[in-house]
């Protein structure tokens, strides 16, 4: 049924005016609790999915990876499709508003996105303001919602630190993790700040930027994660995540978009990350230890990808494209196949 909406309707839209609709609809139903319940009755995290990471129990191990809900408006309806967690963002010190349209594409023969969107956001103030009322019932507070955090584009280079610092310290309070993303192609030189010297003093003053903010609420330290970008060398990947290691880092996020893609500019999102993605989860997995978090994400479609991830490493796993191509219950579709894979494991090992 989706697949012919999608082939009738949304196809015949611009992808991000069909986003901008199917994200309203998200929010609407998601804020309607009758409606909210009877739709997470459907696409609810099975029994036996859940992970223990990161200070929290996840119900389900897969999540939905930022960049569709940028402001943290749909946590709830998103949640209620049956991700486990929801990765909002990237949020920005400063609000701005991204590129100039068209900063979006459906690549549909290898079911890919392309996207310049350039980090449209509200802006940490506004967004912090959002997580708050989400926090302020007992219902979401019992979400897990990570946090993605960039650079502001206007920020110089230099002034990073700081930039990653305001958003941080207002984030922090609300989030159950952050990530500090330097992978992004779409803000101009973002993608420099991976280099091992100008990353450093970003984490650490997020770190620091973070704890204070939490000890302040009165919550114990948020994790902080970094997320990388599928195009690095692997060296490159081994220095990264040898910083991890030494600023004792609660995990990477592997990986962003990739610009090594013959269709224009922007990154591209989907299958064709899939091979980088594990390879990058694989490499991380041995060059950090069995300890720190990593979330895997990039290229899933099915749930033999999921697994795939997994079985190179991952501690959870993301995805979005898939939800533009394969419809609502997608993520539950993965999940309860990922709980299933979880049980039988078990069952075989007692």
């Amino acid at each position: 049924m989706y697949r012919l909406l999608f082939n009738l309707v949304f196809v015949r839209m611009s992808p991000e005016r069909a986003h901008e609709l199917a994200f309203g609809l998200i929010r609407f139903v998601g804020r309607v609790p009758v409606l909210r319940r009877v739709i997470a009755r459907l696409a609810g995290s099975p029994a036996g999915g859940e992970v223990r990471t990161l200070g929290r129990t996840f119900p389900a191990p897969f999540g939905l990876a930022a960049g569709f809900d940028k402001n943290a408006l749909a946590v709830e309806g998103l949640t209620m499709l049956g991700f486990g967690f929801v990765e909002v963002g990237t949020v920005t010190a400063y609000a701005q508003p991204g590129n100039d349209a068209p900063r979006l594409w459906r690549v549909i023969e290898q079911q890919a996105l392309r996207n310049r969107m350039g980090f449209n956001n509200e802006g940490s103030a506004v967004v912090a303001g959002h997580l708050r009322t989400l926090r302020s019932t007992a219902a979401g507070r019992a979400l897990i919602v990570g946090v993605n955090i960039g650079k502001t584009k206007v920020t110089p280079p230099q002034d990073a630190a700081a930039d990653y610092a305001m958003s941080a310290g207002r984030l922090a309070p609300y989030a159950d993790y952050l990530v500090v993303n330097v992978s992004s192609p779409n803000t101009p030189g973002l993608r420099d700040l991976q280099s091992v010297d100008a990353l450093r003093p970003i984490l650490v003053a997020t770190r620091e930027a973070a704890d204070a903010a939490t000890t302040s609420a009165g919550r114990p330290p948020v994790p902080l994660l970094v997320k990388i970008a599928p195009d690095l060398s692997d060296d490159d990947v081994d220095a990264i995540a040898d910083l991890a290691t030494e600023l004792e880092l609660d995990g990477v996020v592997a990986v962003n978009t990739t610009i090594s893609h013959p269709f224009g500019e922007g990154g591209l999102s989907g299958p064709p990350l899939l091979a980088r993605g594990l390879d990058v989860v694989a490499r991380l997995r041995t060059r950090l230890g069995p300890d720190p978090v990593i979330i895997g994400v990039g290229g899933i479609s099915e749930p033999a990808d999921a697994l795939e991830y997994l079985a190179n490493g991952a501690t959870l796993v993301q995805g979005y494209t898939g939800l533009i191509y394969r419809g609502p219950f997608w993520a539950a579709h993965i999940n309860r196949a990922l709980a299933g894979d979880a049980v039988r494991r078990t069952v075989r090992g007692s």
